[in-house]
């Protein structure tokens, strides 16, 4: 009967010092996450804006977003976004692939890869912005080779600022993907590998009927997470052109803000913010059917 108390009372304890050192984590997701989620629903409904009174508007704010140019483009920079998820995928797949490699200095690589991930968007801007610019080195290579005639500011032209917002999203977070690949290829069984490459199988084959396969569950999350970032991309279209030139680079994430902060009114951008998180809601749902169907076949 000791023993057996001692057994529950063990039990216990590590259920109560789990919940101690989660306690922390949720408290702060419960605080910054899910409170503005709750507290946005019925704001939406509103014409909330700090000053002035507060009145219940019904679904005004949703007709206006609905008619709303800005808004309309802003989401079809976002949907136009997510062009860099099965980029960064399979980017991401090759490099996790060539830094899983037992080679000299690879560890050096992967963190050389992994830099980016943790640089300041403000760094990053600063960097993208000269190398961008019309007297930036990009300009200087492209016109070394050929493949350009005339100078371009990358980052101020209608035609150009979108695409090279993408290209720093997806220099940016090539690294973090990547070590999550990384993770799933070094849980790969290295017998499954190693019969292959003994009944002949070439390196491509090997990638293509093991590897693929059971990097599943992987691609899955990744291209999850991926796919809402691409939607809700904030930090680099802010701190390098703000929406502009026009609403060329204009993201819904951004034009929320906008609405929000500079215009004060949040009963607006918490509709825009509802309407927007719809959107995520039904491409989450999409991939997690595409997944549940059986997702890519690598076969």
């Amino acid at each position: 009967m000791g023993k057996k108390r001692t057994v529950g009372f063990s039990r216990f304890s590590e259920v109560q010092t789990a919940w101690l050192f989660m306690a922390p984590g949720l408290l702060l997701l419960a605080l910054f996450t899910f409170w503005p989620i709750i507290f946005s629903l019925p704001l939406a409904f509103t014409n909330y804006s700090v000053i002035g009174e507060t009145s219940f508007v019904g679904l005004d704010n949703f007709k206006r977003a609905f008619s709303d140019v800005d808004f309309i483009a802003s989401i079809k920079n976002s949907l136009l976004y997510m062009i860099i998820v099965p980029f960064i995928q399979i980017i991401s797949i090759l490099m996790a692939i060539l830094v899983n490699q037992k080679i000299a200095g690879i560890k050096f690589f992967r963190t050389a890869y992994y830099i980016p991930v943790v640089t300041s968007m403000v760094a990053v801007a600063i960097i993208w912005g000269w190398l961008m610019s019309s007297n930036g080195v990009l300009n200087y290579l492209l016109m070394s080779v050929g493949l350009l005639d005339e100078k371009i500011n990358w980052l101020s032209d209608k035609d150009t600022a979108l695409w090279a917002l993408m290209f720093i999203t997806l220099w940016k977070g090539l690294g973090y993907y990547m070590m999550i690949y990384l993770a799933g290829l070094q849980a790969v069984p290295t017998d499954c590998i190693e019969a292959a490459k003994i009944d002949g199988a070439s390196n491509f084959q090997i990638i293509r009927k093991i590897i693929l396969p059971l990097l599943k569950p992987y691609v899955f999350f990744c291209t999850l997470i991926s796919l809402m970032a691409a939607i809700r991309v904030f930090d680099e279209v802010f701190v390098l052109t703000s929406g502009g030139p026009g609403n060329s680079t204009l993201t819904s994430s951004v034009y929320i803000y906008q609405q929000g902060f500079e215009q004060f009114e949040f009963g607006y951008s918490s509709a825009l913010g509802l309407i927007v998180s719809f959107i995520i809601m039904f491409f989450s749902i999409f991939i997690f059917v595409f997944n549940r169907k059986g997702g890519v076949n690598p076969y």
